[in-house]
Formats: C-alpha cells, structure tokens, sequence
C-alpha cells in the first residue's frame, strides 16, 4: 500500500517506515491520520511480535508541518497561527502518542535523522532507541507558542528529570546523539550503514521471547516509570 508510510511484517517484525524523504516526513493533517491507522494495524497484527519505526532519507521526522508560518515574524501572530492550524492535528496525534505508548509488543526507534518535536516525542513513544552519529534532536515547540504535549513532556521528565527537560524543551537547542546517550535518551549509537540491521536484530530478538511475559514485563516496568496502566 503507497501512502505516507509503508507498512511491512518482516518474519514477526512490523517495519513502519515515515516515507516522506523530500520533505523530511512531516506531521501535517494527513501524515498523522495514516499514522493513526498504521499503528492500529500494527496493534491488531497478531502476527508482529516486535516493531521497528525508522524514517526515509535523511530524517527519522522533522516534526510539525509549520508552511503556513512562512513569512510571518511576529512571535504572538506565529504562536496564533501555528495554536489555530494545528489544533486538530495535534488531537490525532495525541492518540498517535497513546497508540505507540501502549502497544503490547516491543518497540524501537531507529532515528536516521532529524527528530523535532512530535518526531522527538515519537520516538520517546517506542520501548528502545538507536541513532545513527549525526542524528540531531530538538524541540522547538515553546518558540512556537505552544508548550508541548502534557502526557510526552511528563514522559521525558522521567527520563531525564526536571532539570535537563526544562533545558530540552525552554530553550529549544539542538542534541546531538551523543548528548543523548549520555542522559539516557537512546539506547546505542550506530553508524548509517549498519543502523537497520542492527534494529532489525535486536527486534528479531525480542520478537522470538515469549510475548506473553514480554508485554508483562513491558507494562510493568511502564506502570512503574510513567504510570501507564
């Protein structure tokens, strides 16, 4: 099926690809509707016992669509703009959040790229993260007038804790994936050439576990960190 994403069950491996390259796999009204239908795909699959999301060409997602602040400058009419267009969107991908949280197989984030905002909390979304060396991350939602989503910034929170998410989301800088590792963020760096291989082992790997005990685990060890349940 063509569309936005592609969708494929490699022997008990769901491999979601953000399939945009030319315009860096943005969030925009459409992308995040087929995102929405892909990851309940994924859900109902009784055959996937593990996902892989990782993004074509040079981005994993550059987050959102932000066209319609083209041109404009003034802070106050480009948070107005941006709180108006997006509003709906960021409702869908709410449920995109929830969806990726709460899947009952494992899952990993294969970051090739850039990860802004929505893309960034996407991948927080998945169990594990690798990044190849140049993958960048930020969020730039506060210079966008928005705070962020409530339920993902709590997420990062726990992750790295207040101090280190104030300066992720505040200011708005660029991390390095080696910045991230240091804090936790992802689980291993890897080069360009061996990145989906190595995501596809690894999620190979806890594919063959017994799903059972491994969605177990899983919730157990998010009830305890985020209080999923």
């Amino acid at each position: 099926m063509s569309g936005n994403f592609i969708l494929e069950n490699r022997g008990g491996v769901a491999l979601l690809t953000f399939n945009r390259p030319e315009k860096l796999n943005p969030l925009n009204d459409d992308t995040v509707g087929e995102l929405e239908r892909r990851l309940l795909q994924v859900r109902d699959d009784e055959t996937a016992s593990a996902m892989v999301f990782t993004g074509a060409g040079r981005a994993f997602c550059a987050g959102a669509d932000i066209s319609a602040l083209k041109g404009v400058t003034d802070p106050a009419e480009r948070a107005k703009i941006f709180n108006t267009v997006g509003r709906g969107r960021r409702r869908v991908l709410g449920r995109c959040f929830d969806l990726l949280s709460r899947l009952e197989i494992p899952t990993v984030a294969a970051v090739n790229g850039y990860a802004v905002g929505g893309g960034w909390f996407l991948a927080l979304c998945c169990d594990l993260r690798m990044a190849v060396p140049e993958a960048e991350f930020w969020m730039p939602e506060v210079d966008l007038g928005t705070p962020g989503p409530a339920r993902e910034t709590a997420l990062l929170t726990k992750h790295v804790g207040p101090s280190r998410a104030k300066e992720i989301i505040l200011t708005c800088r660029r991390f390095k994936a080696p910045e991230l590792l240091q804090m936790g963020l992802l689980n291993r760096i890897v080069g360009r050439e061996e990145l989906m291989g190595e995501a596809m082992e690894l999620a190979h790997n806890l594919a063959r576990k017994p799903k059972a005990a491994v969605r177990e685990a899983k919730l157990n060890i998010d009830t305890a960190a985020v209080g999923l349940r």
